[in-house]
């Protein structure tokens, strides 16, 4: 039986500097996304990247002594090891300074022109290099001493003037908005799609699309004094990563058109606007969806290095682990909106649902049943209802539960449903109280660590798109098979079997210790 298919990229990553948090919280997302989907039984491709040309790293190279190309090369190093490092498992990580994606950009570029959407002429405009982008009057602020930002991204613009192809863009208007009516869920979440429609009903204008100031790019075909517009070769790379311009590519007839292109809500007008009407020009399919994520603020501001609140990467990971930093960042932020972190909301949070909800929950019961049980899975007797109502919450109903919120990308509320189970499982214990059934009831005991077992599955299966590696670690000390690890079999059909030999159990989430809450108030913080 063929599989489903399924394509997710995130933004490619602008190679001008290292990696940030926000870039990790992004390519966690679309892995979260890519492992949920493959468990869920789809065939899928996941990529990921970094955008390499443009003024903004020409200046950048130089400013830091080196040529561009040397320069790319150790910041797309940076990243690469960045996603390493967050267990994130991308099958292309591409790079815009390729020779496959080049003779992508100009073949789409041909197909534009030839569709009559590209043409020549002088332009004179308010550019900003930082966001490689042009603003209109309207668009900008005057600072007191006179010069001009955007208003929506806070960058100085200047002046340009120069020769220039431009793209026909005022002719998608209606095109446009006739596909945001006929396919509601291209642009999400809503208000994001509601803040677009309102930027194209305003109508567009023709947008430059070459440049001869500067030189790092790919050259305009037939015309090699000119560079593209950097998104033109940025958003091709979505493309080119599976076999463009080659329409028979295996990958390409696979997996075109993208089922969700993952990006920050900065550059929404990028992939919802031009993007499509780039690909309506070339006459190639349109993505699916275009889902644009929140920013991560600390005490409600955005990280600054002069501020003095910014959380790098690798700090997340030597202060958690991978799986916790994981869990904290699609935890903490409701995706798709802007969302608070701090080291302290992400300790508490962490201690408050893997370590003292889901990891004492495998750990007690693990640690029962191979005291009590002969470490073997013990032999259940009748269920009673209060066992059914358990095993029917941690089976299909939580899958489906998951699976819908996974939909809408709202992985902060499949935590959720999947913690409400672990919570549940805990008062179970509670109520059931295995350590008193031992001498009132062995045989109940038994039933009762048998369901806790199952559940303790069921959980370890769900959870390993957040947390992969502490996910092995519970399936392996209940005894699932590797080749029985998809979501196909979370439920009663697929349930562990008596007498089945169990290791040695141990911690899968440590608590962590706040150092700094303990010092002021002589106690580790807890939720």
């Amino acid at each position: 039986m063929t599989k489903p298919h399924f394509y997710i990229t995130t933004a490619i990553s602008y190679a001008n500097a290292a990696p940030h948090i926000g870039h990790a919280y992004e390519a966690i997302g679309a892995d979260v996304m890519a492992r949920f989907k493959q468990l869920d039984g789809y065939d899928v491709y996941f990529v990921t990247g970094t955008d390499e040309h443009g003024q903004k790293v020409e200046k950048s190279a130089t400013l830091a002594g080196k040529k561009p190309q040397q320069f790319v090369d150790e910041i797309a190093a940076q990243f690469e090891a960045m996603c390493q490092s967050f267990n994130v498992s991308c099958d292309q990580f591409i790079r815009t300074t390729a020779d496959f994606h080049k003779k992508a950009c100009q073949a789409i570029w041909k197909r534009m022109e030839e569709n009559g959407d590209i043409y020549l002429n002088k332009y004179a405009g308010w550019y900003s290099t930082r966001d490689e982008a042009f603003y209109t009057e309207d668009e900008l602020t005057v600072l007191p001493n006179g010069k001009k930002i955007s208003t929506g991204t806070k960058t100085e613009v200047e002046w340009m003037e120069e020769e220039s192809y431009f793209f026909r863009l005022s002719a998608y208007t209606d095109k446009l908005l006739e596909l945001y009516e006929k396919q509601p869920d291209f642009v999400q979440p809503v208000f994001r799609k509601n803040e677009v429609v309102s930027f194209v009903r305003q109508g567009l204008r023709d947008l430059s699309i070459s440049r001869t100031t500067f030189g790092w790019g790919v050259p305009v075909p037939d015309a090699s004094k000119h560079i593209m517009y950097v998104w033109v070769d940025a958003l091709t790379n979505y493309i080119s990563a599976l076999g463009y311009p080659d329409a028979n590519a295996e990958k390409f007839k696979k997996f075109w058109p993208c089922d969700v292109h993952l990006i920050g809500k900065d550059i929404m007008r990028f992939h919802a606007v031009y993007w499509p009407a780039f690909l309506m020009s070339a006459g190639i399919p349109l993505p699916k969806r275009i889902f644009g994520h929140g920013f991560l603020l600390t005490d409600g501001e955005k990280m600054s290095k002069s501020i003095g609140n910014v959380i790098a990467p690798k700090d997340l990971i030597e202060k958690y682990g991978v799986d916790q930093a994981r869990y904290a960042l699609m935890r903490e932020a409701t995706f798709g909106q802007d969302g608070d972190i701090s080291y302290t909301l992400m300790t508490n949070r962490i201690n408050a649902e893997l370590a003292n909800n889901l990891g004492n929950l495998v750990q007690r019961t693990l640690s029962m049943i191979n005291k009590n049980c002969d470490a073997k899975v013990p032999q259940p007797g009748i269920l009673e209802d209060v066992d059914k109502r358990l095993l029917g919450k941690a089976g299909q109903a939580m899958l489906i539960a998951v699976r819908a919120e996974f939909e809408k990308m709202q992985f902060s509320k499949a935590i959720e449903e999947f913690i409400a189970v672990s919570h549940a499982a805990n008062l179970y214990i509670d109520e059931q109280a295995p350590w008193a059934l031992k001498k009132t009831n062995p045989a109940r005991m038994a039933t009762v660590l048998y369901v806790l077992a199952e559940v303790i599955r069921n959980l370890g299966l769900i959870i390993q798109p957040f947390t992969p590696i502490a996910a092995q670690k519970i399936l392996d000390q209940v005894a699932v098979a590797p080749s029985e690890r998809g979501f196909s079999f979370i439920g009663e059909a697929h349930a562990l079997k008596m007498g089945t030999s169990l290791p040695a159990p141990s911690g899968v989430f440590p608590r962590i210790v706040d150092e700094a809450a303990v010092s002021s108030s002589g106690s580790a913080k807890t939720a």
